[in-house]
Formats: structure tokens, sequence, C-alpha cells
């Protein structure tokens, strides 16, 4: 499958079904690789909850875990080592929808939609709000692998407190969650998940493009990897606190049960 030349940029345009391919694969490697800080992530911002259920708001009880590195220690000296990846699955099938699909819907509302400029450039706002928009859709479709990725990274830890286990895998935790809650059951969460997209790709867009312009403009910096670098890590940096709020608050949502209608139990 070739590639063909853009009439307004004059660049080498590839056909979105390879860039769909190209996506996932890249972001699938990616969470391979950092699975184990997102099960980390996913336990230390469980952790007040259940504190809170155990000895009641306000409790001075020890936390169990303390810090990224002596959880991550702590979930292989206790669970295995491999249950630093349990839940990387779904995380895969996410990247599948998550990923590809906020590609495509990315170069649709930047083609069709926004539009470029007549000099074939692409304003910051116009990406920002394309990025916004995409990621929302993204995220949204992809709820139901987030919310089983959630409730597997979960089982470890209820293992160990001689909790049932909820889940025996992927395609079990889909149909355990469907037939408790229903297609509402599916989406729980997908509010602040929604949100935490749209954030995040927010974040990660501007910061960007801002950073990458100082430094060519203010540095000796050229237009390079070190500079592709520097700005994706303060991109990352400024993505991740504005998406962490709501990053909490949809990891609590999606732990929780469902009754048969979708919806939290009363107290």
């Amino acid at each position: 499958m070739g590639t063909f030349q853009d009439e307004q940029t004059k660049l080498p345009k590839w056909p979105r079904l390879t860039k769909f391919t190209l996506s996932v694969c890249a972001a699938s490697v990616a969470e391979l690789v950092t699975f184990p800080l997102d099960l980390t992530k996913t336990r230390l911002q469980m952790q007040g909850e259940a504190a809170a259920r155990r000895s009641g708001v306000g409790s001075s009880a020890q936390p169990t875990y303390r810090g990224m590195v002596r959880t991550a220690i702590g979930i292989a000296r206790e669970e295995g080592p491999l249950k630093l990846w349990q839940g990387v699955t779904p995380a895969i099938y996410r990247h599948v929808v998550y990923s590809g699909g906020r590609m495509l819907a990315y170069e649709q509302l930047r083609e069709s939609v926004l539009g470029r400029n007549a000099d074939g450039s692409f304003p910051l706002w116009k990406a920002a709000v394309g990025g916004m928009v995409a990621g929302a859709v993204g995220q949204f479709l992809a709820s139901p692998t987030d919310l089983v990725k959630v409730q597997m990274q979960m089982e470890g830890r209820r293992a160990l407190e001689g909790k049932e286990p909820r889940v025996r895998g992927v395609s079990h935790a889909f149909i355990k969650i469907f037939s408790e809650g229903g297609i509402r059951g599916l989406w729980a969460g997908w509010v602040p998940n929604v949100q935490r997209a749209a954030l995040v790709n927010l974040g990660d867009l501007t910061t960007y493009d801002t950073v990458k312009h100082f430094l060519l403009r203010n540095t000796p910096v050229e237009d390079n990897s070190i500079c592709h670098s520097l700005a994706s890590i303060c991109s990352g940096l400024v993505a991740a606190t504005m998406g962490t709020p709501a990053d909490v608050v949809k990891t609590r949502i999606m732990n929780q049960p469902r009754d048969l209608h979708g919806r939290l139990p009363g107290p």
C-alpha cells in the first residue's frame, strides 16, 4: 500500500488504514512497556477509598502503598512479577479502539470539518479543538475496555484481602458486566473518562506545539529528535497533570459494583 502526495502541504500522505494500523501497533508496544506504571497508578488511586471503607473517613490508618516504586515492588513481592501486567489484554483492546479511532477522527476533523489554512498550515486552536473532540470520541467508544482493565487490575489486591475474584478473564469480565448492568453498565464511568481524554489531548497538543516552537525560536536546538523529545516530555507532564483528577474519579467509579440497571447500589 503506497503513499501519495498531499496537494496542500506537498508532503507524502499515508492511507488512513496504514495510519490506523501503525497507530495501534505503536500504542500497543508503548502500553506493554509502561503497563506496570499504569497498574501502580490504579492501585494508588484506589488506596484512599479502600482505607476509608476499612476505618472510616478521616482515619489515621497507614496506607498500604507509599509511592510508585514501593507500590510496584510490593505488587511483585506479594502477588508475583507477572501480576504487574494483569489487565494488559483489555488495555491492548482499548488502543485498537481508542488510538486508532482517535487518529481517524482527528484526520477527518482536520481535513473535512475544521479545514486547513490556504497555505496548508493547521492553526493551533484548530489542532486543540480537533484533538479534544477526537480524543473524547475515541475514549467514549473504548470506555468498556477501560472498565474491564480497571477491574482486572484490582483483582490481585482483592485476592490478598481474601475476597472472591470478580472476573476470570477478559471475556468473562465483559459477559459479567453486561449481564449485571446491561449496556449502561459497560459504559460506567464514561463521563470522567471522556473528560480525562479531552483534557489530556488538549494539554498534549497545545504544550507540544508551544514548547517546540519556543525551543526553535529561542534556543540553539534544531528541529530534530532532541527538540521533539523535550517537547514530548513537557507535553506529557502537562497532559498527565490536567487529566489526573478525572482519572482518579474514573478509576473509582469503574471499580464499584453495579445493579441490574447499570446504576450504583444505594447506601
